[in-house]
């Protein structure tokens, strides 16, 4: 345990017209300091998630975390960028300048504004994150793709959109009680379940309510080394595990239906934080398309390949289960603002296990897991947090 996150912000998920990268990053990096009781003479150092694969003309966003307070100046600030895992490669580089003893206190802010970009530019964008040589061609872009997967997914072990339905409506269900959410609508399983002019088919077996949404936003957090959380005097939560896996990004060079990075990213993290999947309050996880949720039962550990459909059947996923999945109604509901993501889905998480999260709280969360996926499970990142006493 070398981090803990001492204060978060969240911006509203959605179509922001009057927003711009700047303003979004400025708005969330005052108030996760506002947050934690943390001045930002005293941040050692910034980690900016940024993916912006073309989606704003400003494209040097680094140092615009400065533009927050005069008092970063100066102060080293970092852009990384990992696809759709860009959020939590931000965390976990914030992780690991406290590990590496450069750092006690570090603000990581993740932020995307992909709305004022035109739909065929997005899905240009979106795709680059898989294997152009192979897949550069997919028609409906990144849906496409994991359209393909679904199909394949189909093929293999028959149809599951009865399952796929679930997971959308369960989310969607979940959704309702996120403030930041994008669609906080019970949209409900005969809706999700039934192509039609409102729900039409996207790519492959998928629907528009198995996509996520074109999104902007942001969200922050801010890190500290357990000496400096505890001295702060408020409640907190440490990383209890931190793993990131990367796989080939070619599909042909793996079984896309087994998202063996996701299997082996919850692996070491597991061994690192002695527990093991029924041990966690609950997971927030890389729902990009409902078929992503689905394979990640199966590569987290919840059911077997090609039983993923049993654990919404059964209701193991739903916030009252066994194991709440998604309780913030995941990307699904909530949006998809690449770069921010993975860091709405540490402060969302950290809502949790500090009782701060209204009507999307999870009953006695005490531990809680995180799965971040960049590409078609190329970037994988979990992490496993917990309240520090």
């Amino acid at each position: 345990m070398t981090a803990c996150i001492v204060g978060l912000a969240h911006s509203q998920f959605g179509k922001l017209d009057t927003e711009s990268v700047e303003s979004l990053i400025v708005r969330v990096a005052n108030a996760a300091l506002a947050d934690a009781g943390i001045e930002a003479k005293d941040v050692d150092e910034i980690v900016l998630g940024h993916c912006n694969g073309g989606f704003t003309a400003q494209n040097f966003t680094a140092a615009l975390v400065l533009q927050a307070n005069p008092a970063f100046r100066f102060k080293p600030a970092t852009r990384v960028e990992n696809a759709c895992a860009t959020g939590s490669a931000a965390v976990h580089q914030g992780i690991k300048a406290i590990a590496a003893g450069k750092a006690r206190i570090v603000l990581v802010v993740g932020v995307e504004q992909m709305s004022k970009t035109p739909p065929a530019e997005i899905a240009t964008a979106l795709l680059s994150a898989s294997y152009l040589p192979e897949d550069g061609g997919t028609p409906g872009g990144f849906a496409g793709v994991f359209g393909k997967i679904a199909g394949s997914y189909f093929q293999r072990y028959g149809d599951q959109s009865d399952a796929l339905a679930m997971i959308a409506a369960k989310n969607h269900k979940n959704g309702v009680g996120n403030p930041y959410a994008q669609m906080r609508k019970d949209l409900g399983y005969q809706f999700c379940r039934t192509e039609s002019e409102k729900n039409p088919r996207v790519a492959g077996p998928l629907k528009r309510t198995d996509c996520s949404l074109v999104s902007d936003g942001a969200a922050a957090v801010v890190l500290a080394d357990v000496e400096t959380a505890l001295r702060l005097g408020k409640p907190a939560v440490a990383f209890r595990a931190a793993a990131h896996v990367q796989d080939f990004l070619p599909m042909s060079k793996r079984d896309i239906l087994k998202f063996e990075g996701c299997t082996e990213a919850w692996r070491r993290a597991f061994d690192e934080a002695g527990i093991d999947l029924y041990d966690l309050s609950f997971v927030e996880t890389h729902d990009c398309f409902t078929i992503a949720e689905l394979i990640e039962y199966e590569a987290m550990g919840l059911a077997a390949p090609g039983k993923g459909a049993d654990a919404i059947k059964d209701g193991i996923t739903q916030k009252d289960g066994r194991l709440p999945v998604n309780p913030s109604g995941g990307l699904k509901a909530k949006g998809h603002p690449i770069g921010a993501t993975g860091v709405s889905m540490h402060a969302i998480s950290t809502m949790q296990l500090l009782g701060r999260a209204g009507d999307m709280q999870v009953k006695n969360a005490q531990l809680g897991g995180i799965f971040n996926m960049g590409g078609a499970a190329v970037a994988n990142y979990v992490s496993i947090l917990e309240r520090l006493s």
